[in-house]
């Protein structure tokens, strides 16, 4: 199996955007071809046949108008006309060019539809690549380093819009360079040197466009970061969550201060880039437009001393105006193409980075658990500029009891339940499922064994059944199944209680604003959801594990009692790691583990740890206090509480939690 040096390491993106050579264009190039033969094959056949036809028009009709030029001075006036001259073809030449006008008016409409439905099919095979890639990661280290978060916001909002791109500028290029190259065939025949001149003169503004392509790309990496900034702003000045404290604290003006202060440093970027490409372009157009110009005289010079006929005058004209024209269509078609190539090149890193995670060549099957988990010397930090989280942690989970993991905020028991999950590896030691190294497991079956209740639970924008049945894909449509988990996490009645039961939309964001309509949606309060996170898990309840990560921080004492009880009542011989703060809630587990700085500081029963007096009974007598007002008045401790302490307006003052937070005791009413 390979290996990888660190969680950060597998896999790793580089931290500046996609290259900007010459190669990794055509790379991109060749990839989003590819995705648009894919998307419709036929379509992209019949694009091409269309816009050959469409090339070749302007040429055409350059060539008829001649044509009929020509056999117009030739027959001379009708009254000074030859008997017998034949007119008939110029008729019929006038017939031809009519014939090429209606094709040409028509091709671009009948284009335009091809390429609307090969733009749609385009866009849905770019989104599906681009998320089936993204939920490949088996882990989670790329979604929290910046330099992806800026990739991956750049790859969203350019992905389909520059696979689209490169279709309209490889078809507006396509005809453009027949157009040139049809035309300046008709200006070889009148004067190969003008023809080689007015061809010559292209080739600055094609080094300047592709200049430019490369620098607007730049650009569009370099302002990323701004970008996400200002959508973070923006963000919180309509988020319903941030409403509160955004208005509470007025902070509306301060972050709309942020935001226009990002918008202004992006525009700043591109506005310079823009005055540097109009100085230069019109410069260019200029030594165009003068080359022209000076042709046309040529030209006009020659018919009159009798060397060109008229004819050619018309044809030149043409000709020269639409090379022009067709050479700087085919620069902005290419210099938008190179712009889109470059930052397709994002999406096409991203489809081909790899798993962030070492995984094995030939995974071991799982077997059912029948030992247990054993953790052995774990060391782990998220990136080698921070600290250790865990140092050295070594516990064992068995098969078939309860096990407890307690610990102040910080000390690693969320960290421990990722890796147990493997989202992330081990900087050193391992994990063992019955012996087995989980590194050696596919991540989805390992994951597929567990059921796992996160400290920071999602709120979905779905209904309450969804929300639930998410825990468990294969019997989403098992309403049993979902009220039971309800059941069991104390959630049933108050989902039952909604205005249409489980089938209620838990979300504000799709609301009609009619209470008759049924997708109008609720909010809950945050005891509420926590149920809804909890039974989401214990939809995998028959699992090998399960994992509850602070599954009742959010509910009150009544609540938070009947969630425990009834969790307690579901052990039975199920093997399951309950991570808390409270620890009145693992007191009945078979072994407790005390985390303190990403170490084992104590383990044992809620009984031998008690009776050695040490850490955790410390904690436990802290919390027990909290409970009972009065107590550290009476033991001399100087700190009231569960009541004000007289004359000072102290309300709870100690520490009831093992975290940050104090616990507060609280009647059921809250």
């Amino acid at each position: 199996m390979r290996r990888g040096p660190g969680p950060r390491a597998a896999g790793a993106e580089p931290e500046s955007g996609s290259g900007h050579s010459g190669r990794a264009v055509l790379r991109s190039a060749r990839h989003a071809a590819g995705l648009a033969w894919a998307a419709s094959p036929l379509g992209c056949l019949a694009s091409a046949l269309l816009v050959a036809v469409s090339g070749t028009t302007p040429a055409a009709s350059a060539w008829l108008q001649r044509a009929i030029l020509n056999g117009l001075v030739a027959a001379g006036p009708a009254g000074q006309r030859a008997p017998g001259t034949d007119t008939g073809h110029v008729v019929l030449i006038a017939a031809a060019l009519g014939a090429v006008g209606l094709v040409a008016a028509t091709v671009p409409y009948v284009l335009r539809s091809i390429d609307a439905e090969l733009r749609l099919r385009l866009g849905l095979l770019v989104q599906d690549n681009l998320y089936r890639s993204i939920n490949s990661f088996p882990g989670l280290s790329r979604f929290e380093s910046p330099s992806f978060s800026d990739k991956l916001q750049l790859v969203q909002q350019v992905a389909s819009s520059t696979a689209s791109s490169f279709l309209s500028c490889t078809l507006g290029a396509g005809q453009t360079l027949i157009t040139a190259a049809t035309l300046s065939t008709a200006l070889f025949v009148i004067s190969p040197a003008m023809a080689g001149l007015i061809a010559a003169s292209a080739v600055p503004a094609v080094w300047a466009q592709a200049r430019n392509s490369k620098r607007q790309a730049d650009l569009a990496w370099r302002a990323s970061p701004a970008s996400r900034r200002q959508v973070f702003y923006a963000r919180l000045l309509f988020d319903q969550a941030a409403a509160k404290e955004v208005r509470l604290f007025g902070l509306g003006d301060f972050l709309r201060g942020r935001m226009l202060a990002e918008v202004r440093s992006i525009n700043s970027g591109q506005r310079a880039l823009n005055r540097q490409t109009l100085r230069v372009q019109s410069l260019l157009a200029l030594l165009s437009s003068l080359i022209v110009a000076g042709g046309l005289i040529w030209v006009v010079w020659q018919a009159l001393a009798g060397r060109l006929p008229v004819g050619d005058v018309t044809m030149f004209a043409i000709a020269a105006i639409g090379v022009q024209g067709s050479v700087s269509g085919l620069i902005t078609s290419l210099a938008q193409l190179a712009q889109s190539m470059l930052l397709f090149g994002h999406y096409d890193e991203i489809l081909s980075i790899g798993p962030d995670l070492p995984l094995a060549g030939r995974p071991v099957p799982l077997p059912p658990l029948r030992q247990g988990i054993e953790v052995r010397d774990l060391w782990f930090r998220y990136d080698g500029e921070h600290p250790w989280v865990l140092q050295g942690v070594s516990l064992f989970i068995p098969c078939g009891r309860p096990t407890a993991i307690v610990g102040l905020n910080g000390a690693g028991k969320s960290t421990l339940v990722k890796l147990l999950c493997r989202f992330y590896d081990p900087a050193r030691g391992s994990i063992l499922w019955d012996g087995i190294d989980i590194r050696e497991v596919a991540p989805d079956e390992l994951r597929q064994r567990m059921g796992t209740v996160f400290q920071d639970y999602m709120c979905y924008d779905l209904t309450a059944a969804e929300n639930i049945g998410m825990g468990d894909l294969a019997v989403l449509g098992d309403r049993g199944r979902i009220r039971e988990a309800a059941e069991l996490a104390d959630a049933d009645a108050a989902i039952s209680g909604l205005p249409r039961g489980y089938d209620t939309m838990l979300s504000r964001m799709f609301t009609g604003g009619d209470q008759d309509d049924p997708g109008a949606g609720v909010l809950l309060s945050g005891g509420q959801w926590q149920r809804l996170a909890l039974a989401r898990g214990l939809m995998r309840a028959g699992r090998d594990l399960l994992i509850l990560d602070e599954p009742s921080s959010g509910l009150d004492a009544e609540a938070e009692h009947a969630v425990h009880q009834r969790l307690c009542g579901l052990g039975g011989d199920r093997t399951s790691l309950l991570i808390s703060h409270r620890l009145s809630s693992v007191r009945d587990a078979s072994v407790i583990y005390v985390l303190a700085a990403g170490r084992v500081a104590e383990q044992g029963t809620h009984e031998e740890l008690m009776a050695a007096g040490g850490e955790y009974h410390r904690l436990f007598t802290l919390q027990a206090r909290g409970y009972q007002p009065g107590d550290q008045e009476r033991s001399g401790e100087g700190r009231w509480h569960g009541r004000r302490r007289p004359g000072t307006g102290e309300g709870r003052g100690g520490q009831t939690s093992l975290g940050a937070t104090p616990i507060v005791s609280r009647s059921p009413g809250g």
